[in-house]
């Protein structure tokens, strides 16, 4: 089973950046998504954005779009998520996912993002 490893999370003011990373412990080779989740308080599990593995596609979330910029390093087995021009809505616990097609399967621990205004 996939073991995801979040970091790089912290306590941003509105209209600053963060990039966070995520490493994951098995070849990357077997995994076909990687994406980005958060949860605010109170609140429901969200989709941020997702990267395709081989093909380096991505998806984002309107509400990201045009801010954030998911990337991956095949090398290091790592995903990061670039985070410009934050606001206080994006403040909540970021988590990593691994995924198939269909599914994810394989969740890191999560980091927190605080975005103060």
């Amino acid at each position: 089973q996939v073991q995801l490893v979040e970091s790089g999370g912290g306590l941003v003011q509105a209209g600053g950046s963060l990039r966070l990373s995520c490493a994951a412990s098995e070849r990357t080779l077997s995994i076909y998504r990687m994406g980005w989740f958060r949860q605010a308080p109170g609140k429901e599990r969200e989709f941020v954005a997702h990267i395709t593995w081989s093909a380096g596609s991505t998806y984002y979330a309107d509400s990201v779009k045009g801010r954030f910029t998911i990337s991956r390093d095949s090398a290091k087995n790592t995903v990061y998520l670039q985070m410009n021009s934050l606001k206080p809505d994006d403040t909540a616990i970021y988590y990593c996912a691994a995924g198939s097609s269909y599914i994810w399967y394989g969740w890191g621990q999560g980091t927190q993002v605080t975005v103060s205004s």
